[in-house]
C-alpha cells in the first residue's frame, strides 16, 4: 500500500440545499471524473521521467493537493473542484512505475487488466451491497484505522526489509481493510453522513485506488511471469 487514506472530517459550514439524490449523482459523477483523471496521468506517467527520479517528491506534492482539498472542501471553496483533480492527476502519475514494472512482466497486460475488473467487481459488489442492507457501516471505522496503522507500519518495516512474504501480506490486508472502507463510505453517501460531494468523492476516490493497488501487487506477486 503506498496511498494513505485521509479522513476528511465533515464540513462545518451549513450544507447546502440539496437532497441526498443530488449529492449522489455529483459524487458519482465527480469520482467517474477523476479516475479518469488519474487513469489518463498513469499513462502518461509510465513514460516520464520525473515519477522514476522523485517519487518522494512527486508524493510530498500529491499530500500538500490533498490537504489542500480537505480545507478549501471543507470551506466549500469553489477552489476544491480544480484541486480534486489536480491531487488526483498526481496521483495517476504517482501509479506510472508501478505500471511499467508490471507491463514489463511477459503477462504484465493480463494482470493490469484483471487488477481494474477485480477493482470493479469489489467496488460495484460492496456498494450494491450497501445500498440495498441500508445498514450503518460506521462500527468498522475504529477497527479499520487501527488496521490502516498496522499496515503502514508495516510497510515502513519492510521499506529496509524487503521481504516479500510480507508485502504480500500488507498487500492482502490493504485490500480488506480498503474494501471495509468502501462499505463505510458508502455508507455515510446514502445514509446522509456526509454531505460534500467533493469530501465523500476523495475518499472513495482513495478507497478505489488502494483497492487496486493491493489487487495489482497480489496479482502480480501470484501470476507475475518474467519470460
Amino acid at each position: 500500500m503506498s496511498n494513505p487514506r485521509p479522513f476528511p472530517p465533515a464540513s462545518s459550514n451549513p450544507a447546502p440545499a440539496l437532497s441526498n439524490s443530488d449529492i449522489v449523482r455529483k459524487t458519482y459523477s465527480l469520482l467517474s471524473g477523476t479516475l479518469a483523471v488519474s487513469a489518463m496521468a498513469a499513462w502518461a506517467g509510465i513514460g516520464m521521467a520525473f515519477p522514476y527520479q522523485h517519487p518522494i517528491i512527486l508524493m510530498l506534492i500529491a499530500f500538500a493537493a490533498l490537504f489542500a482539498v480537505l480545507v478549501t472542501g471543507a470551506k466549500r471553496s469553489p477552489m476544491a473542484l480544480p484541486l480534486v483533480f489536480i491531487f488526483t492527476g498526481l496521483m495517476g502519475l504517482s501509479l506510472g512505475p508501478l505500471l511499467a514494472v508490471t507491463l514489463r512482466l511477459a503477462n504484465g497486460s493480463q494482470i493490469i487488466a484483471e487488477a481494474i475488473l477485480g477493482t470493479t467487481v469489489v467496488f460495484g459488489t460492496l456498494s450494491l451491497y450497501a445500498w440495498q442492507s441500508k445498514r450503518d457501516f460506521s462500527f468498522l471505522g475504529g477497527f479499520l484505522m487501527v488496521g490502516l496503522i498496522v499496515v503502514i507500519l508495516a510497510g515502513i518495516a519492510n521499506f529496509f526489509l524487503h521481504m516479500p512474504a510480507l508485502q504480500l501480506t500488507i498487500a492482502a490486508a490493504a485490500l480488506l481493510i480498503f474494501s471495509g472502507y468502501i462499505l463505510v463510505d458508502t455508507g455515510r453517501l446514502i445514509r446522509g453522513g456526509e454531505t460534500n460531494p467533493i469530501l465523500i468523492t476523495v475518499s472513495l476516490y482513495l478507497d478505489i485506488l488502494n483497492v487496486f493497488v493491493a489487487l495489482l501487487e497480489l496479482l502480480t506477486a501470484l501470476q507475475g511471469r518474467r519470460d
